[in-house]
């Protein structure tokens, strides 16, 4: 009897030991990077050095938002850095020629909604691949982004009302920081506990029942396209103000961590499904690696390597995970 009593009692635990470190294991890998990169540079927690990472994990998590929701509805968008960097050349471009920033940014926001509206009514209307025609309209975003500096950058003297936004703190924390916790707060609560986040999830896992079910997946598709397009123009805006001016190919340098992010972030809460606090945590480990490398004295093509790494093992983990829950529907 005692024998039997271990076992059951090693076999109830070893699940909720392995359920506990699939649920929560990125946001202790989250937690491992800033104590390991704290004790390798002491440099690393000044107050200075994580008011810049949050600044730039704010402006990230905020152009990966209508992503997440797009892989997790099992459909894909590859245009929205480039839709960033068009925002950001716009408002840099209408700022420059004396136009004033609330123009400047109601221009840059108008550029992100379009590319939505194109790329929702694209793919949810017609029925036409994701990959492919998101890869069409971000090589178009791009194209019109560097035809607006003619291939060059756009300096600024002034960041306007953004820059002083965007530069606000409560004490060391930015005060955007707060905003896209606010953000990622709701977004969870509707993610979690409204009809709509359960939407998604079932929408990738079997979108033929769903249909069937009478849910209106193309109208929710073309919803997502919209976010993200809204998303990534409001993060190139932030860009234009943090960098004081337009860079045309900025939006290479996140295409990578927006894939990582997310897909890592499918490792967080629900396994194999990308939510908001996952790749909230996963821009937060690739802020820390960014920062750490750098006060490290790595090279680009070092960090390169460890992104892509990540990337490789976020894909991996979200195709398994997906495959493993289909085989059990």
């Amino acid at each position: 009897m005692t024998v039997l009593s271990e076992n059951v009692t090693t076999g109830r635990s070893r699940p909720d030991f392995e359920t506990f470190f699939v649920r929560y294991g990125l946001f202790l890998l989250v937690l491992a990077a800033f104590l390991l990169f704290a004790w390798l540079r002491p440099t690393f927690i000044s107050a200075g050095n994580i008011n810049d990472m949050l600044r730039s994990a704010s402006i990230a998590a905020i152009m990966f938002l209508g992503l997440t929701w797009i892989i997790a509805a099992g459909e894909i968008d590859v245009s929205f850095m480039s839709v960033a960097a068009l925002a950001n050349m716009i408002v840099a471009g209408l700022v420059a020629a004396g136009y004033g920033w609330p123009l400047a940014c109601l221009g840059g926001l108008l550029a992100g909604v379009v590319f939505g509206l194109i790329n929702g009514g694209l793919v949810a209307g017609f029925k036409l691949p994701a990959l492919v025609i998101t890869i069409a309209t971000g090589g178009l975003a791009g194209s019109i982004a560097a035809a607006i500096g003619l291939g060059t950058s756009i300096s600024l003297s002034s960041t306007g009302f953004v820059g002083s936004v965007l530069h606000a703190n409560i004490g060391i924390v930015p005060l955007i920081t707060v905003v896209v916790a606010v953000v990622y707060g709701l977004s969870y609560v509707i993610q979690e506990h409204l009809t709509f986040g359960h939407y998604l999830y079932a929408m990738e896992q079997n979108r033929a029942a769903v249909v069937e079910a009478g849910v209106p997946v193309n109208r929710i598709l073309f919803l997502l396209y919209i976010l993200s397009g809204t998303v990534s123009a409001i993060a190139g805006i932030l860009l234009t103000a943090d960098l004081s001016s337009g860079q045309p190919y900025i939006g290479s340098s996140y295409f990578i961590d927006g894939l990582t992010a997310v897909l890592l972030g499918g490792m967080a809460l629900k396994y194999g499904k990308p939510n908001v606090i996952g790749t909230l945590a996963a821009v937060l480990l690739l802020a820390a690696l960014l920062s750490g490398a750098a006060l490290l004295g790595w090279t680009d093509s070092q960090r390169q390597i460890v992104r892509g790494l990540l990337l490789l093992f976020g894909v991996a983990v979200v195709v398994w995970a997906r495959r493993k829950n289909r085989a059990h529907i």
